[in-house]
Parts: structure tokens; C-alpha cells; sequence
């Protein structure tokens, strides 16, 4: 009898010992859990971040098309206004020498 309640003992401690394993692989499961929904919520606030940096970065795009057509049109202009101040020069040139002499 003695080494039965010996065994049982054992059998007691071994259980307890079990079920302290099974407490801290639970804990570790718990923190575990706790930090992938600290993960998930960090993903889904970068993947909004992320379409939102798009949405401004296809902004700045149009923005930018905008003002390299705008560039584009004053550089246009400033050629033709540069052509006309040519123009002029030599008419005026031509004008000039044709009123002094007459």
C-alpha cells in the first residue's frame, strides 16, 4: 500500500506539474494572441496609410502635369513674344534710318 500511495504521489506531482506547463504555454498562447491583434491593427493602419500616400501621390501627379503643361504653354509664349521683340528690333531698325535720312 505504501508504494501505492507512493505512485499515486508521484502520479499527483507529475499532474500538477503538467498542468503548471499547461498554465504557461497558455499565458505564452495569451501574449502571443494579444501581439498578432497588435500586429493586424499595425497592418491594417499601414495599408490605409498606404492608400492614402497613393491617393495624395496621384494628386501630385495631375499637380504636376498641370504645371509642366503650364510650363510648357509659357515657354510657348515667351518664344513667340521673343520673335515679336525681334520683329520689332528690325523694323524699328529699318524705321529709324529711313526717318533720319528723309
Amino acid at each position: 500500500q505504501e508504494e501505492h500511495k507512493c505512485l499515486l504521489q508521484a502520479a499527483v506531482e507529475q499532474a500538477e506539474g503538467l498542468e503548471h506547463n499547461l498554465r504557461s504555454v497558455e499565458a505564452v498562447l495569451a501574449e502571443r494572441e494579444a501581439q498578432l491583434g497588435d500586429a493586424q491593427a499595425q497592418l491594417s493602419r499601414n495599408k490605409l496609410l498606404i492608400k492614402e500616400l497613393r491617393e495624395e501621390n496621384r494628386g501630385f501627379a495631375v499637380a504636376l502635369k498641370a504645371a509642366e503643361l503650364k510650363k510648357k504653354s509659357t515657354e510657348e509664349k515667351n518664344q513667340l513674344l521673343e520673335e515679336q521683340a525681334s520683329a520689332l528690333k528690325q523694323l524699328i531698325g529699318q524705321i529709324t534710318p529711313a526717318s533720319l535720312s528723309g
